[in-house]
Order: C-alpha cells, then sequence, then structure tokens
C-alpha cells in the first residue's frame, strides 16, 4: 500500500521539484534573470594613445562588480587603419551583443572598428576623437589643445623598427604629461603614469579615418570640461556631429581614471538604452 501510493504521488513530486528548480535556477541564471530584455553586454574598452589597458582598470572593476562581462584588448598604437583592424577583427570574436568603448584616440578607433558588425549595439567615447570620413586625427584636438603647438615642445620623438618612412614613435614630455594630459589625476600618480607611458605613432595622427560607424550606431559622450588634450569646445562638436547623447563631467583628459563611476554610469546607460 505504502509503496502504491509513493509511485502514485510520484507525479505530482516531480513537478512541485520540476517548479522549485525553476525557481532556483532563474535566481542564479546572471543575466537573463535580472534583465528580461536580455542578457547584459559584453563591455569592450579601448584606450587611447600614451595609454595601456590599465587605464580602465577603475572602470572595469565596476563593470565587473555590476555583472558584466568586460574586454580590454591592447591598442597597437601604429596606424588608424590597423588599429581598428586589430580592434574588428577582436570584437568579430565576440559572440552576443557589444557595447563598444574608446577613451582619446581609441575613439577614432571604435569609430572605424565598429563599422559593419551588427553585434555593436552602442558606441561610447570618453574625451574621445569622434572622426568624419577622411579626417585625420591631430586636427580635431582643436585650438588650444596643450598638442596644438610646435610639437617639438610637446613630443619626444623615437626611432622604431620596421618604421614607414618619416615615422616615428611620440612621447609626451614631461611637463605635457603631468600638468596637460593628467591634469586632475593627483600629481604623485601623474608621476607614477608617466614613465610607463605607451608612444603613439605619428603617422596614427596623420591617417585617414573610414566610414564613422556612428552614423548607424546610436552612441553617447562623456565629455571632459577640463580636458586640456582634446578641448572641450572640440568634443563637444564631434559629439554633437555625431548626435551622441552628452554627458560632462568636470574632468581632464583621464577623466576614465578621476571620474569611473560617472563613466561606468554612462556606459550602463547606452547598455540599458538599446536593449
Amino acid at each position: 500500500m505504502q509503496s502504491k501510493l509513493s509511485r502514485g504521488n510520484l507525479p505530482r513530486a516531480l513537478t512541485v521539484l520540476v517548479a522549485v528548480l525553476g525557481l532556483v535556477f532563474a535566481a542564479v541564471t546572471p543575466a537573463a534573470a535580472s534583465h528580461p530584455n536580455g542578457p547584459k553586454p559584453t563591455v569592450v574598452l579601448v584606450h587611447g594613445s600614451w595609454a595601456d589597458g590599465s587605464s580602465w582598470q577603475k572602470v572595469t572593476n565596476r563593470l565587473l562588480d555590476d555583472g558584466y562581462t568586460v574586454r580590454v584588448p591592447p591598442n597597437p598604437l601604429r596606424s588608424l587603419t590597423t588599429d581598428s583592424a586589430t580592434v574588428r577583427e577582436f570584437i568579430a570574436t565576440l559572440s552576443g551583443p557589444i557595447v563598444l568603448v574608446g577613451h582619446s584616440y581609441g575613439g577614432a578607433v571604435i569609430t572605424n572598428a565598429a563599422t559593419g558588425n551588427p553585434n555593436v549595439k552602442a558606441l561610447v567615447y570618453v574625451d574621445g576623437f569622434a572622426p568624419a570620413e577622411g579626417e585625420t586625427i591631430f586636427p580635431l584636438a582643436g585650438a588650444g589643445s596643450a598638442l596644438a603647438v610646435d610639437p617639438a615642445t610637446v613630443f619626444d620623438f623615437v626611432p622604431y623598427p620596421g618604421a614607414p618612412a618619416g615615422d616615428v614613435d611620440l612621447y609626451l614630455k614631461h611637463d605635457t604629461f603631468v600638468n596637460s594630459f593628467a591634469s586632475g589625476v593627483p600629481r604623485r600618480k601623474a608621476e607614477q603614469l608617466y614613465p610607463s607611458q605607451r608612444p603613439w605613432a605619428f603617422g596614427a595622427g596623420n591617417d585617414p579615418s573610414g566610414p564613422p560607424a556612428y552614423t548607424t550606431i546610436p552612441s553617447w559622450y562623456v565629455l571632459g570640461t577640463r580636458d586640456l588634450i582634446i578641448t572641450p569646445a572640440a568634443q563637444l562638436f564631434m559629439a554633437t556631429r555625431a548626435r551622441s547623447k552628452i554627458t560632462r563631467i568636470p574632468a581632464g583628459h583621464l577623466g576614465l581614471i578621476t571620474q569611473p563611476g560617472r563613466v561606468t554610469k554612462v556606459i550602463e546607460q547606452a547598455d540599458r538604452a538599446t536593449r
């Protein structure tokens, strides 16, 4: 009798068990459960000139804490064409939606790298260049930029193996790096960043940009109102032309280091708006 009752109750018990397990799995499923419109995207962060992926560390940590998958590929800083191709090939290996973020020269790279990739749902510029087709980078820094002076006063010129004729690596001189590039960063931290700056090839600043992805992909722009490298006026011009949603922050060129919370918030806004 007992065994018959147990067998008789088995279908009902299984139904209850499946229902309970469904609730448990729903509670631990990361993206889809908390975001009914779909899984969180992969956020790809592209660094700019005189920097490397570590410049994104504070933003990366916040995004990871909020449950995002984050990738920070190296930007070669050699030529806009090949740098963009490098990032384009990298994001082509990723599945699912992508939010592509670029700081400074990295903005020009994402402008080109995202073109034609349907997985890129949003572009986010952080004090970034957003060139139109045919434009080069140096003039876009704006009149009044710390770079818009005699190059010999702001750059150290260093040859590199295999360089095209006339090309050199550009390192920022100490005063330009600490006082202009890293303005707003605590002095001790700026002094620590200076020795490890990654050089940017002169040719990359003169390489014409291709068709911009921002004409077909929605974009957001974090504008540093105290930026001495890309002037606020130049940033506003590019952001307005790209029809970006603009967030102003009281920061210099390294707002991703000094205002990581604000930058992270804009990236997450871009995600939510495009899901």
